[in-house]
């Protein structure tokens, strides 16, 4: 094989190589297009709370998350300042434990409520008290972040369900 025929095939390759690339972004791009053309849920979210904790070790956290879209999605996390380990746990039988996802049906909503699915502050680096607000963001599979403020409430607080008899 000559220098020049080297070369050659060399450049041919170099080609292919960038064209695949390029073929493969694109292809990419254009499926985050076509995803970003979906029905994305948009979170909002009403009566968020917390009761005043009684010490720094634990605190919960209620509200209800609404999703107006027609494509279900799931709460996977929540942050804040507050605590560096917030778990989200539902509440079977009366006992409560930490699951790593819940469910935010299509033009539904998910309900956060005392003796019921919650989430749940381990290690709080500060107490607040009533009045005080605490800052949440609420982590998504599909929906965007959403940021929420919970008023902090008596600890006998409980938010009135709307659509209890």
């Amino acid at each position: 094989m000559t220098a020049r025929t080297t070369r050659t095939l060399a450049a041919a390759l170099s080609l292919t190589a960038a064209l695949a690339i390029s073929g493969c972004s694109s292809d990419s791009d254009s499926a985050s297009a076509a995803k970003a053309g979906t029905d994305k849920p948009k979170m909002t979210v009403t009566g968020a709370f917390m009761p005043e904790p009684v010490n720094d070790k634990m605190a919960g956290a209620f509200m209800v998350i609404k999703n107006d879209s027609k494509t279900a999605d799931k709460l996977t996390a929540v942050t804040s300042p507050l605590s560096d380990d917030l778990q989200i746990h539902e509440t079977k039988d009366q006992k409560m434990q930490q699951v790593a996802a819940m469910d935010v049906p299509a033009n539904g909503e998910l309900k956060l409520e005392r003796g019921g699915n919650h989430v749940m502050f381990m290690g709080l680096k500060n107490t607040p008290k009533v009045g005080d607000k605490v800052t949440v963001e609420l982590r998504f599979e599909k929906a965007d972040p959403v940021k929420v403020e919970l008023d902090v409430k008596e600890r006998t607080y409980n938010a009135q369900n709307t659509s209890a008899h």
